[in-house]
């Protein structure tokens, strides 16, 4: 059996910039053990599996699909920037002919719709509750060290913990900070913390285009040291942020990355097949 796979860049147009994911495109249901392992061999943040849930239905003219993601190490629940990939090669590759796809996941029903400059992704807003510094205390200072802290939340339908820098570094501090990840598995190992997003406060003017906020995302605990960026992540920042700015619309930086909202654009890298013999 066949699997055509597409490597994708997510949130840029250009090649070798952005987010990698890949992209798997399933015509047939496969045994469980089989997604974990193209994964495993793929090696990126994260790859998404698009099944079609009816007999009947083709990638060209359907309009829903089912889509999960695993990373090298095990299944995730919410990825944003493999979706988007997977949008971009249904509407570019296969030539999709629906200007909306609804694709049914473990995080709900996610869609992504064309636009003029791209592919807008609906993501689903996570509230984060304010978090006791003590009880993370270790898990943060193992991480970021003595760094200022102004602000913890925690997510739990995600289970992200968001740290918020003090407003008093800049840009450039979250930039070069030195975060440890190899340990944060063996600190926090209860399972009730999953990510952790780095966040800072926006600089005001004096830039182009100006931030709102700037963040970087980690994720050990599920065999992603960091990402480049993230969509679940902003499913996070983009409720907290809103929340603190009392604004709708905001630009935010991922490591970079720049992006608007949720709108996102995309680069093709490389097209494959990976031949399964089936045992």
């Amino acid at each position: 059996m066949k699997l055509p796979v597409f490597v994708v860049d997510a949130f840029t147009a250009k090649a070798f910039h952005g987010n990698p994911a890949a992209v798997c495109l399933l015509e047939n249901k496969l045994d469980e053990d089989i997604h974990q392992k193209i994964a495993r061999e793929m090696n990126l943040s994260e790859t998404a599996f698009i099944r079609k849930l009816h007999p009947t239905d083709n990638f060209t003219q359907s309009s829903c699909f089912g889509l999960r993601w695993f990373t090298p190490a095990n299944e995730v629940p919410l990825c944003g920037h493999a979706t988007l990939a997977s949008a971009a090669v249904l509407f570019d590759k296969i030539k999709n002919v629906n200007s909306t796809l609804t694709f049914v996941t473990l995080s709900g029903e996610l869609k992504a719709r064309r636009a003029e400059d791209g592919i807008i992704l609906d993501l689903p807003l996570y509230p984060a509750h304010p978090q006791d510094f003590h009880e993370v205390e270790d898990l943060i200072k193992t991480a970021i060290g003595d760094t200022q802290v102004q602000d913890v939340r925690y997510s739990p339908d995600t289970r992200k913990l968001l740290v918020r820098l003090s407003d008093t570094y800049k840009r450039s501090f979250l930039e070069n900070l030195k975060v440890n990840t190899q340990d944060l598995p063996q600190v926090e190992n209860t399972g009730k913390v999953k990510g952790l997003i780095l966040t800072l406060k926006g600089e005001p003017g004096g830039q182009t285009p100006a931030f709102d906020f700037y963040s970087r995302y980690f994720a050990p605990w599920v065999g992603v040291s960091e990402d480049p960026v993230t969509g679940s992540a902003h499913a996070v920042l983009s409720s907290y942020w809103s929340q603190q700015l009392g604004k709708k619309d905001m630009h935010g930086r991922a490591i970079f990355l720049f992006f608007h909202f949720f709108n996102f654009k995309l680069a093709f890298l490389l097209i494959c097949t990976i031949d399964l013999k089936m045992q």
